[in-house]
């Protein structure tokens, strides 16, 4: 493994894409799929109650292993030292301070366990204590107000376990997805001290804490007297039904839960420093194609404290003694962060060129941690010292960056149909003259609820390096342009789309930089699908890059693991007669006989979110058609490749391409 890992890499760097003559004349190296290992990447930052160290997650990809290298790392906010906590440790996630700030815990594989348990560090010196040993690892944990327990989330054990083990191994199919190999059994909450001791189970039943397909596990929140802990609660361990999620509340002495919050869909609650108040997130008015919105319960009312703004938050966080929100998410081409009283309007910080991400922590003392990226530059840890305050970078891991010849990324807007202003992301070719023409490569993003923004990104970034300009529309369904814009992809999840991204294209060609005889089209995901939409109606393309793209809503529906997910699209089931033809129009399979561009199809064997089977669809429709198409699978468990090697190559692939069709 190590031996192939190194070859792969060397051929990599020999089958690297030529510098564009653009780049060359500039006298500085542009960037390069050899640069894709020397990205540093950093997560989950954490601040100290007394706003003076912050820990983080440092991931560095080690193309030898193909594996990350983590390691949890704290940084001094007034002077930004960074020392290593952590040593050899795998799959590190979820550091959290304790409320008086003398004690560290996070998540780490275990090697006696082979799971991931809980850890926590006293801050004066010493080793991490193990203070989990369960057979199915933790998931998510909080600690108690008072810091002598903390409640984690685990999987149950199966109840025929035994049977299981001697191949009596048949499960019902009810809302899982067509990979699933053995029913799934339930997470639930447990308690234990935090100086290690046996644990205590809180809950139990057929409803889960946490479902197969949840990148986070929700985290349970204690009431300030501790003697209560909320959680929320889906209807069972599968993602599909997981829109119906409510919101719960548990003794620690023990007892049957209650509910908070009946309002199905809510989640991610948190209480409100020193306070009864609690907030919580959940799609505005329970509408599934609206944007999330942060819902507070002050005095037992509940209230959404983000109607003014409706538009779709990624993440929130309490500030000091409760008085208002943290809001992160996007706002046009931006990433930002907004200030929202419990009453009144929000206020945007000014983050200057920094793009926020959403992961926010807020110390006791008002100061705030995040990792920020610019147009130039890839994350960094940041911090500001309370809302009115400047952001200030921390870190400079990815430095080298900074001495490479990168492509000018600006935001660009115009008039989409239907009366919707519509923006997205525009990267100049590297080395970019005036009054010349370059071949135009679209990379439309996924989701759809997502958005493209003008921060570093590496894909465009490589395309810019071979002389392309780069564009990356937001369509209707994005996240960025308020509940309006989101909710327009309601039974329109093609044709609508379709029209914005069209839209996006004739204004980049009226800027007169593109050659209109070289556009091609690339997305992964819902960006798949709309590439595979878009060359069924559209005949410009030279050429397009789908992956892991949805071509069929039907067999999508069927087969995947969000199910009832789709039907907030269409309103019904493609399996009814009422909606059974809408299913059908908005699906690219059914347009596949009109493409006519050169198409590379890349997607992962063991994908359940949009399961390959939908790109042997297209792979075969085309092939038959007479397209040049050619089809490769990464055999991996994954939407998209995790590991260095395969995104590279995924990279390289994708990059070759157009470079192959339109140069």
């Amino acid at each position: 493994m190590k031996s192939a890992g190194y070859f792969a890499f060397a051929a990599c760097c020999a089958l690297a894409l030529p510098l564009s003559t653009h780049a060359a004349a500039t006298g500085a190296v542009a960037f390069q799929l050899g640069d894709l290992p020397r990205i540093v990447n950093l997560s989950e930052p954490q601040i100290s109650p007394d706003g003076k160290r912050i820990a983080v997650i440092v991931s560095t990809p080690d193309w030898k292993t193909d594996k990350s290298q983590q390691e949890l790392d704290l940084v001094d906010v007034a002077s930004g030292t960074r020392r290593a906590l952590t040593w050899k440790r795998e799959d590190i996630s979820t550091p959290r301070w304790s409320p008086d700030g003398t004690r560290l815990a996070f998540l780490a594989k275990d090697a006696d366990t082979k799971e991931d348990q809980l850890f926590v560090m006293p801050m004066d010196g010493g080793d991490a204590l193990r203070v989990t040993g369960i057979k199915h690892g933790v998931d998510a944990y909080s600690w108690s107000p008072d810091g002598s327990q903390l409640a984690f989330v685990s999987a149950d054990e199966a109840a025929n376990a035994k049977a299981i083990k001697e191949h009596d191994d048949a499960f019902q199919v009810t809302d899982n997805h067509f990979l699933t190999r053995a029913a799934l059994t339930p997470w639930h909450l447990w308690l234990v001290p935090s100086a290690g001791g046996t644990a205590k189970r809180l809950t139990e039943g057929s409803y889960s804490l946490q479902t197969d397909q949840q990148d986070d596990a929700p985290v349970p929140a204690w009431s300030r007297d501790g003697r209560s802990i909320a959680f929320v609660r889906f209807p069972g361990p599968y993602w599909g039904p997981s829109f119906h999620s409510v919101i719960d509340a548990v003794d620690t002495g023990g007892g049957q839960p209650r509910t908070l919050v009946a309002a199905e869909g809510s989640a991610n609650v948190m209480y409100a420093p020193d306070s009864d108040n609690f907030a919580f997130m959940r799609p505005r008015d329970g509408d599934q194609n609206n944007g999330n919105a942060v819902y507070v319960s002050v005095n037992g009312d509940i209230r959404d404290a983000t109607q003014a703004l409706a538009r779709n938050f990624n993440g929130y966080a309490w500030l000091p003694r409760g008085k208002g929100l943290l809001l992160a998410g996007e706002d046009g081409t931006h990433a930002v962060l907004w200030e929202q009283p419990l009453s009144g309007a929000a206020k945007k910080l000014d983050l200057g060129e920094v793009e926020a991400g959403a992961e926010v922590s807020v110390s006791k003392t008002g100061a705030l941690a995040f990792v920020g990226a610019t147009t130039t530059h890839p994350g960094e840890l940041y911090v500001m010292d309370s809302v009115r305050a400047k952001p200030r970078r921390l870190t400079n891991l990815n430095a080298f960056v900074d001495h490479l010849a990168l492509g000018r990324t600006e935001s660009i807007e115009w008039q989409g149909p239907d009366g919707f202003h519509e923006d997205g992301a525009l990267t100049y070719p590297v080395g970019y003259r005036r009054g010349q023409t370059y071949p135009l490569v679209l990379v439309i993003h996924g989701g759809p609820e997502a958005a493209s923004t003008v921060k570093f990104s590496p894909l465009p970034q490589l395309l810019a390096a071979q002389g392309f300009v780069v564009f990356q529309p937001n369509y209707r369904g994005s996240t960025n342009l308020g509940d309006a814009y989101q909710h327009a992809i309601f039974r329109d999840t093609g044709v609508g789309p379709g029209k914005d991204v069209m839209a996006g294209v004739d204004a980049v060609q009226k800027l007169g930089i593109v050659d209109a005889q070289r556009i091609g089209v690339t997305g992964w995901s819902y960006g798949g699908y709309m590439t595979t939409w878009l060359t069924g109606h559209y005949p410009i393309w030279k050429a397009a890059v789908s992956g892991a793209a949805l071509t069929d809503w039907v067999m999508d529906y069927t087969i995947s693991y969000y199910q009832t997910g789709d039907l907030y699209f269409f309103g019904d089931s493609p399996w009814t007669a009422k909606d059974h033809d809408i299913w059908r129009e908005q699906s690219p399979i059914a347009y596949a006989k009109n493409v006519t561009a050169p198409t590379l199809i890349m997607g992962d064997v063991g994908d359940p979110n949009v399961p390959l089977v939908n790109s042997y669809e297209w792979y075969h429709a085309l092939r038959d058609n007479g397209v040049p198409v050619e089809f490769y699978a990464y055999p991996v468990d994954t939407h998209f490749p995790k590991d260095i090697v395969r995104t590279t190559d995924v990279y390289r692939r994708w990059v070759g391409w157009m470079t192959q069709h339109l140069k």
